[in-house]
């Protein structure tokens, strides 16, 4: 009732002094809410862990005890949010000059504290078992190994870990009763890049640090979490070309950072110099012209011993189910120039790429595509059966893992519609490898439309590309 009454007067209140008030009262809450959290829960949980051992968990006095204890810091909860809300309208119908502006911003700073004040009761309000609404107290983060928040030193990390509980604990429309957000498993080895990496200050520029974000994700440590700081853009950003005129014309300079590149132009990289200027299988993706215009408008190179190629063009491919294909996937290294080409056909496709040494997602950015920044350690984020087509060039090949393929080509399977197409465009590796690759493929049972071996003529004959077009069959539930 003291809680209650002290909540009660401070609302009487009117005023800039008035959230004065509210912090006094506060205190006292916030020191039941520390008392409830060290003195209440860990007994409870340490008798959890006993009943494992001996069956019975005893006293119903827990039960009321909890319940109590619940309602009570949910009234709590209840009545911070309806001063937060009161002060808010306050600030919003006051009409005090422009003059006034430190009274405006200690209303500012005094919502800000009841906030977080807000966010510490509520992470209290979570840690108690729910007896009455079956609080999810099994979720690997309220398990006994404790909060995974506390491995890492930095405060920001704990805060992005530590389970968002919806108001009142309350269900939302999707049935959780709070917000859990998540990171890669592979965050918890690369303890010290991570730490480096939500080292920022809250509210201000983050750091030029996208490389480090990319060797996260690289070696496992993705998704990364989310950060509360403003990504650094270029210093001085033009406005792209139009649209017709960005597909096929290098992007204005201006409009990339530069600074973690050997390039620091397109013309560099479009350049016919020997340098290695960024990925090493696509090291002539930036020049438009005479590399990429080219590419899967006009077949490549026809075998002289088999009499085939391993190109298909775009054309073909699109006739073999003519007017079904209208989006899709580009898993591939590349400037999206594949998108480009089947924008022309009226059909949107998504490149997913990372920036492996030149400035990728920009350049697809920037041509009027759409670059989808994404690692192959990571599920697609595109719901079941809804793609038409999935391709993919100068990545999957011979490096991979068979495991690792296994796993890539059922998610693919997963996100393609029945009747929907893969298209793997000139997948190389050892020649002795082969059949062990195709093999993966052939586990899908898809209908062949398209399916040829070539040699690949730099390796003396030891390596050979391998392309296919194949169908998603129906596959009816039985």
């Amino acid at each position: 009732m003291g809680k209650t009454n002290v909540l009660s007067k401070i609302k009487a209140f009117n005023g800039i002094n008035r959230p004065i008030y509210v912090l006094a009262g506060l205190a006292f809450l916030i020191s039941v809410a520390t008392l409830a959290k060290f003195n209440y829960i860990t007994p409870l949980r340490f008798s959890d862990r006993f009943c494992n051992y001996h069956g019975t968990f005893e006293g119903d006095n827990y039960n009321n005890i909890g319940s109590q204890m619940r309602k009570t810091i949910e009234t709590a909860i209840f009545k911070i949010h309806q001063e937060m809300d009161d002060l808010k309208a306050l600030e919003a119908n006051s009409s005090a000059p422009s003059s006034d502006s430190s009274a405006s911003g200690s209303m500012f700073r005094h919502v800000a504290f009841l906030a977080d004040v807000l966010s510490l009761v509520q992470s209290v309000h979570m840690e108690l078992p729910s007896y009455e609404e079956g609080f999810a107290a099994d979720h690997p983060l309220k398990q006994k190994n404790g909060d995974p928040g506390e491995h890492f030193m930095r405060e920001e990390i704990k805060k992005y870990i530590k389970i968002k509980p919806n108001r009142l604990g309350k269900q939302n429309f999707m049935g959780a009763n709070g917000t859990f957000t998540s990171i890669g498993h592979a965050c918890f080895a690369m303890k010290k890049d991570l730490e480096e990496y939500m080292d920022y200050d809250v509210g201000e520029i983050c750091n030029d640090d996208w490389r480090l974000a990319q060797k996260l994700m690289v070696h496992g440590c993705d998704p990364l979490p989310r950060r509360r700081c403003f990504s650094r853009a270029p210093q001085l950003y033009y406005k792209p070309f139009p649209i017709n005129e960005s597909l096929w014309k290098l992007p204005d300079n201006r409009n990339v950072r530069w600074g973690q590149y050997k390039c620091k132009n397109f013309t560099c990289l479009a350049s016919n110099t020997t340098a290695r200027k960024g990925f090493f299988k696509c090291t002539d993706c930036f020049n438009l012209t005479h590399h990429e215009s080219p590419r899967w408008v006009n077949r490549g190179e026809i075998d002289p011993q088999t009499n085939q190629t391993a190109d298909f063009s775009i054309q073909e491919v699109l006739e073999i189910k003519p007017g079904e294909i209208r989006i899709g996937l580009d898993f591939s290294i590349g400037t999206g120039t594949f998108a480009a080409r089947m924008k022309e056909h009226n059909v949107t496709i998504v490149s997913a790429t990372i920036n492996v040494g030149a400035p990728f997602n920009e350049m697809i950015a920037l041509r009027g595509l759409v670059p989808l920044y994404l690692t192959v350690n990571q599920r697609l984020p595109f719901f079941d059966s809804t793609l038409d087509m999935i391709h993919t060039t100068r990545f999957l090949d011979g490096w991979i893992d068979l495991i690792l393929l296994d796993f890539v080509l059922y998610d693919w399977d997963r996100v393609l519609r029945p009747g929907g197409l893969l298209w793997i465009d000139g997948f190389f590796c050892l020649k002795e490898d082969l059949s062990d690759y195709t093999e993966a493929f052939k586990a899908l049972r898809y209908r062949r439309h398209k399916w040829v071996v070539v040699p690949k003529k730099d390796k003396d004959d030891k390596e050979v590309f391998f392309s296919a077009v194949l169908e998603k069959p129906p596959r009816p539930f039985r």
